[in-house]
C-alpha cells in the first residue's frame, strides 16, 4: 500500500524488485493478490501497465493509522476471504466454489466439471489445464501444506486464509468437504459488513428481506462464509443491538424476515463501512 501510495506504477516499474525486495514473480503476484481482494484498483492511463491506487477500504484498514495495518486481527482474514469471494474478475474461481456451488463436498474433478460448465455458459474459453492450476491454487487457499518429514517451517508456511478452517480435504475418501455451522472466529462487525455490501447488490429499494436470501442466494454471507440457518439467525438478531435497531427481524404472517431502517437502505455501502469502524474500534 505504501508503494502505491507513492508510485501508481510500482509494480511495473524497472526498479519495482529493488524497491519491494522480492522477485519478478512475486512483485506480479502481490499485485495480483491486492487487485483480487480489492485493496487496490487500476486508474485511466496510457500503456498496458494502468496506474494503480489504493481503495477506501485499504486506506481504512491499512493506512498509518489504520484499523489493522498488520492483519493482527482475525477479522480482517474474514473481510480479505469476503473481498475476495465476492470479486467477479480476478477471484472468479473463489467466487464460483464459494457462492454458487451448492454441494457440500466435492473432489477435483466434479469441481472442474461444474467450473468448466460454468465458464461455458458465460462465453468464457479456457483449457483443462487453466482450470486445473486455478483449482490448485484456490485450494490451497484455504488448505494447510501437507508437512513433509524434516522440513523447516518456514518453507511450508500456509496461506492465511487456511486459518479460517472453511474447508477439509478427506484424504481416504479424496473428498473436499465445506466446514459448514457456526464459525466462532468471524466477528459480527465483519458480518454486518458482508450483509450490507451483499444487501447494496441486491436489495435496491426493498425495506424486508427473507431470511432465506442471507442464507442461501448466491454471494450471499450464508453461502461465502458457510453458516447454516440457526447461526445466520444469531447474526442478525445480535445486529439488532449493534445496529441500535437499523437491521432487525421482524415477524409478519408467521413469516420471519430481515427489516432495513430507511438509513441503512438510502446508504448501504456508507453503513457497511460504519460497522466495520466499529468492530475495529472494539477489538
Amino acid at each position: 500500500m505504501d508503494a502505491v501510495k507513492k508510485e501508481p506504477l510500482a509494480f511495473t516499474r524497472d526498479e519495482a524488485l529493488a524497491e519491494l525486495g522480492v522477485g519478478k514473480n512475486m512483485v506480479r503476484s502481490i499485485r495480483h493478490w491486492c487487485l483480487a481482494t480489492g485493496l487496490v484498483q487500476e486508474t485511466n492511463g496510457a500503456g498496458l501497465a494502468r496506474p494503480l491506487q489504493p481503495t477506501d477500504l485499504a486506506e481504512k484498514l491499512l493506512g498509518d493509522k489504520g484499523w489493522d495495518p498488520y492483519l493482527e486481527d482475525v477479522g480482517s482474514l474474514w473481510l480479505l476471504h469476503w473481498q475476495l469471494t465476492t470479486g467477479l474478475t480476478r477471484g472468479f474461481v473463489w467466487h464460483l466454489l464459494f457462492s454458487i456451488y451448492l454441494e457440500p463436498e466435492f473432489t477435483r474433478l466434479s469441481l472442474q466439471k461444474f467450473l468448466l460448465n460454468q465458464l461455458e455458459q458465460r462465453g468464457i474459453k479456457t483449457t483443462d489445464g487453466a482450470i486445473e492450476r486455478e483449482i490448485e491454487f484456490c485450494l490451497r487457499t484455504y488448505l494447510p501444506a501437507k508437512m513433509k518429514l524434516g522440513a523447516i517451517s518456514e518453507e511450508t508456511l500456509d496461506c492465511p486464509l487456511a486459518e479460517l478452517d472453511l474447508l477439509r480435504f478427506l484424504p481416504d475418501d479424496g473428498f473436499y468437504r465445506f466446514n459448514i455451522g457456526p464459525k466462532m472466529s468471524l466477528p459480527l462487525g465483519i458480518f454486518g459488513y458482508a450483509l450490507l455490501t451483499f444487501f447494496s447488490r441486491t436489495v435496491e429499494s426493498r425495506r424486508t428481506v427473507g431470511i432465506d436470501e442471507v442464507i442461501y442466494q448466491p454471494g450471499s454471507p450464508g453461502q461465502v462464509f458457510k453458516l447454516d440457518e440457526n447461526t445466520v439467525i444469531e447474526y442478525l438478531e445480535s445486529l439488532e443491538g449493534f445496529t441500535s435497531g437499523m437491521i432487525r427481524l421482524q415477524e409478519t404472517a408467521g413469516l420471519t424476515q430481515i427489516y432495513l431502517n430507511e438509513i441503512i437502505g438510502n446508504d448501504f455501502r456508507g453503513q457497511a463501512m460504519e460497522l466495520l469502524m466499529r468492530h475495529y474500534e472494539q477489538s
